[in-house]
C-alpha cells in the first residue's frame, strides 16, 4: 500500500488541525481490523469466520467472540507465514473441494431464491389440494377372531341379519369389541397393509371376506369414507414452499447435468476402498 506523507509543515499542521473532521465511512466486508506483516485481515473476515462456528459457540458473547475470532484469524496468518510458501497437496486438493461446494451451495441458494412468490405457493396449493386433501378417510368396525373357520361363520350370521355391533361384543377378541368393533376415522398408513387394502376395496355399508393379519382374522365393515379437508393456505405454506425450491433445486440440476459433458474412465484395478488411502496424497 502506498505509504502516507509522515510530516507537514508548521503552518500546514495548524491549518490541518482547523479543518471539520473528515466522515468515516461505516464498517463494511473490505473493513481492514488489523495486519500480520502487511498480510490484511478483515471484517468480512470476521464475519464469515464467525457464521461457520459450531452452534454452542455462537451463543457466546459478541465481545468474546470478536476478540476470540480476531486473535485466532491473527495466530492463522502467523502459521501460515511461518511455511516456506509451499502448498501440501491435501490441502490444496481441500482447497478445491472447499471452493467447489461454496460455491455449489451458493448456486443452489440462487436458484430457491427465484421460486417461491405468493403466485407459485397458491399454484402448488391448489395443485395439491384441488380436490380436498387429496387422502382418503376411512371409518370402519372390525371384528377379531383367532381362526378363517370362526370368521366364515360369523360372516354367514352377518348376512343373514346378525347385528354387527353386538357380534363384535360378543365374538370380538380386539379391544374394540366391547365398542360395537368401532375403530373411528384413519388413514393410509394407519393400519396394517392386508387391512388398509381390504378397507379400501370396499364401498360404504359393505362388509368383507374373512382378512388375516398378523393379528388373526378379521370382518370388516365400512362405515363410511370422505375426502380429508384441506388445510388452510397459511397452515401449509411453509410446507410447499420448501417443495417449491426442493424441486427447482432438482430440476435444474438435471438440466445441468444432462446438458454437461460427463466423463467417467474405467480405471482398472480401482476398487472402492481406496477412499480410506490417505497416502496417495503424499506431502
Amino acid at each position: 500500500m502506498p505509504k502516507r506523507l509522515t510530516f507537514l509543515s508548521s503552518l500546514a499542521l495548524v491549518a490541518a488541525m482547523s479543518w471539520p473532521a473528515m466522515a468515516v465511512s461505516a464498517p463494511n466486508a473490505d473493513t481492514v481490523v488489523a495486519r500480520v506483516n502487511d498480510e490484511e485481515i478483515t471484517l468480512g473476515h470476521m464475519i464469515i469466520a464467525r457464521a461457520t462456528l459450531p452452534q454452542q459457540y455462537q451463543q457466546l458473547p459478541d465481545n468474546v467472540l470478536y476478540n476470540a475470532i480476531l486473535d485466532q484469524l491473527i495466530q492463522q496468518s502467523a502459521l501460515v507465514q511461518s511455511r516456506d510458501g509451499s502448498m501440501p497437496r491435501q490441502v490444496e486438493i481441500s482447497l478445491e473441494n472447499e471452493r467447489r461446494s461454496l460455491l455449489a451451495a451458493d448456486a443452489i441458494e440462487t436458484i430457491m431464491g427465484a421460486v417461491g412468490s405468493d403466485e407459485e405457493i397458491r399454484a402448488a396449493y391448489e395443485a395439491k389440494y384441488a380436490d380436498g386433501y387429496g387422502e382418503t378417510e376411512y371409518n370402519a368396525s372390525h371384528i377379531l377372531v383367532a381362526s378363517q373357520e370362526e370368521a366364515t361363520k360369523i360372516k354367514a350370521d352377518l348376512a343373514n341379519g346378525a347385528d354387527f355391533a353386538e357380534t363384535a361384543k360378543a365374538k370380538s377378541t380386539g379391544p374394540s369389541g366391547p365398542n360395537g368393533g368401532e375403530l373411528g376415522w384413519f388413514t393410509a398408513g394407519s393400519m396394517v397393509p392386508e387391512f388398509e387394502a381390504a378397507v379400501s376395496a370396499l364401498q360404504p355399508g359393505q362388509v368383507s371376506d374373512p382378512v388375516q393379519t398378523q393379528f388373526g382374522w378379521h370382518i370388516i365393515a365400512l362405515n363410511d369414507s370422505r375426502k380429508k379437508a384441506a388445510p388452510e393456505l397459511d397452515e401449509v405454506r411453509d410446507e410447499l414452499l420448501v417443495k417449491l425450491r426442493q424441486d427447482a433445486v432438482e430440476a435444474q440440476i438435471e438440466e445441468l447435468t444432462r446438458a454437461a459433458t460427463i466423463e467417467r474412465p474405467v480405471i482398472e484395478d480401482l476398487q472402492p476402498e481406496v477412499l480410506q488411502n490417505l497416502d496417495l496424497l503424499g506431502n
